[in-house]
């Protein structure tokens, strides 16, 4: 399988880095298209793949055609691409908020995929859902299938309402993550922690906590109270939580990011 990458942002350098990193894909099978030769010349360097400004020849010789490009120059891209994709080469968007009717209408093209993905694909830990047009066939789910799991984890959604919703908890998620992270990190050293001690504990906290919630199978809850004991140092604390409104604050958090996508993709539906 050859896949060509237009436009190379931060999360197609993560999806280039899983893929290598992972051994599902030879670097002489990647291909990188910018318009920019100074992030060609990196991403050429760093891994080693065929780095082009030319889309035509980016395009020749591979199955599937990854948009990893800002939402705000994709009418641009599209206008420029119309009709140039071959029936069988597969569109595969990762730009935040452009839905399946946007891609399929703006290349003149119906075999495509969207995907949001998120950052801890770069290290092989990542979260991508994704749904596809009727016009994709089995062949080429089976492809986006291996690409991503070459990433972490994928979740289809057969109905496409649902990656917005996604992107509020995955794509968004890692931000909260890292934010409690910080809170965490600063509150240690503010009680006499040395700061590189801090930054070991709660990363090591987070990677442990995260672990035993994927390979436990119990409730939330149950391994919440597993570390809490009446009266102790961790009830203290999370009553503090929340007293704090952490719960509700967290919500809103979500709920923002979700309408801020919809709002991306240009869907004012309830």
């Amino acid at each position: 399988m050859r896949i060509a990458f237009i436009g190379s942002g931060s999360m197609g350098e993560a999806m280039i880095s899983a893929m290598l990193g992972q051994g599902a894909f030879a670097p002489d099978t990647i291909c990188a298209c910018d318009i920019d030769q100074t992030r060609l010349t990196t991403i050429g360097g760093k891994y080693k793949v065929r780095c082009t400004s030319d889309v035509g020849s980016a395009l020749s010789d591979s199955e599937v055609v990854v948009f990893s490009i800002k939402p705000q120059v994709l009418a641009k891209v599209m206008k420029d691409l119309k009709g140039k994709l071959s029936e069988g080469q597969l569109a595969l968007s990762i730009v935040a908020g452009a839905k399946l009717d946007t891609i399929v209408k703006g290349l003149g093209h119906d075999q495509v995929v969207r995907v949001m993905p998120n950052t801890p694909a770069q290290v092989g830990e990542g979260m991508s859902v994704w749904t596809a047009t009727s016009a994709v066939s089995q062949e080429q789910k089976d492809a986006v299938q291996t690409i991503l799991r070459a990433m972490g984890k994928e979740i289809y959604f057969p109905e496409e309402k649902y990656i917005d919703m996604a992107t509020a908890i995955s794509g968004s998620g890692p931000a909260y993550i890292f934010l409690i992270m910080e809170a965490l990190i600063d509150a240690a050293v503010h009680i006499g922690l040395p700061r590189e001690t801090a930054v070991e504990l709660v990363t090591q906290t987070v990677l442990g906590s995260a672990r035993i919630a994927d390979e436990s199978g119990k409730h939330l809850a149950q391994l919440r109270n597993m570390v809490t004991s009446p009266g102790g140092t961790t009830a203290e604390g999370l009553q503090c939580l929340e007293e704090g409104g952490m719960r509700a604050i967290i919500a809103q958090a979500v709920i923002a990011a979700y309408e801020k996508a919809k709002l991306l993709g240009g869907d004012n539906a309830k």
